[in-house]
């Protein structure tokens, strides 16, 4: 269980003067071997921009060839001050990253070392604006989409998990998370067995899995509607992205205070962490290679979906 860790960075990043800094601080004396804090301004503020790596015994950093996960943790904002006072639902997606880059600094600290490299990457901001959406409104960021992929998403990562609060919606229906298929290059995959096998394992339930439609996986400012950002970084990335919702029955805005379930973010720390285990040890696969090229074969690739489009 992750509940100490969680508890440990809820602590560090519910206050006004949360800081990216404060967090490396943390990770560092911990047991991560990088950690550090880039402060981005954009348009409506700053925001400090965290990156995490967690080597493996055999990862790519150590010159080792044991693939590389990425997580990402997505959101606008984890406060929306002055507007609001306090933890934003929308905070979740950085809640949830930034626990298990604690969990597995500790792990790797006491001598529990993944096979692969793990990076993290996510964003601190405790003033982030608001903005309106529906059926709810959604938290706005001071950087935009093209700055948070670049700061997040690292050409090291060989798949990512992108972990984002996705509860104002009529799509998902269940308090927990949710799988999304998985997404390469413009492509909407099926879902992983092997991601649905570990969640079935660290929930005891059947997986969740949410729907996507094809402007769900294209860039933000392209005037179609998004489900969420949760799939902004496969647009950043040749490599396989997931999506893990944070989600609740009934619709919760981006911007609502007090709506973190602290059991709902473990469960998805702990997954993300059990596909960390897996992945970097070539137990676990995002998608079948041999299906994804005869599919590209007989179609063609779609890497247009990764553009702004024809005349952006």
């Amino acid at each position: 269980m992750v509940f100490k860790q969680m508890l440990e960075v809820y602590d560090l990043i519910d206050k006004p003067q949360a800081s990216g800094w404060e967090v490396c601080d943390v990770l560092l004396s911990r047991g991560a071997a990088e950690a550090t804090s880039t402060r981005v301004e954009g348009d409506r503020g700053g925001t400090d921009c965290v990156k995490v790596l967690i080597p493996g015994r055999n990862g790519k950093s150590a010159g080792g060839d044991a693939p590389t996960l990425g997580v990402v943790g997505r959101l606008g904002g984890l406060g929306a001050r002055p507007e609001m006072i306090g933890a934003v639902s929308d905070g979740d997606g950085a809640l949830t990253a930034l626990t298990v880059a604690l969990k597995l600094s500790d792990m790797h600290r006491l001598g529990d070392v993944l096979d692969g490299d793990v990076v993290i990457g996510t964003h601190v901001c405790p003033d982030a604006p608001t903005e309106p959406h529906e059926p709810v409104p959604f938290m706005g960021s001071p950087i935009d989409m093209q700055q948070m992929n670049r700061m997040e998403v690292d050409e090291r990562m060989d798949a990512i998990i992108s972990i984002d609060t996705t509860k104002g919606n009529r799509i998902i229906n269940c308090n927990g998370f949710a799988i999304s298929p998985t997404v390469l290059q413009g492509c909407i995959l099926p879902v992983s067995p092997d991601l649905m096998d570990v969640m079935m394992r660290t929930t005891g339930k059947m997986p969740q899995v949410f729907a996507l439609s094809q402007q769900d996986i294209t860039p933000y400012g392209n005037d179609l509607y998004h489900l969420n950002s949760i799939l902004q970084p496969a647009i950043a990335t040749d490599a396989p992205v997931v999506g893990v919702a944070i989600t609740t029955e009934q619709m919760v805005a981006g911007c609502a205070t007090g709506a973190t379930h602290g059991v709902d973010v473990e469960e998805a720390a702990r997954f993300t962490i059990e596909v960390a285990k897996v992945f970097g040890a070539k137990k676990c696969s995002f998608y079948d290679a041999e299906q994804f090229h005869h599919l590209v074969k007989l179609y063609g690739a779609m890497a247009q979906f990764q553009t702004m489009g024809a005349g952006k």
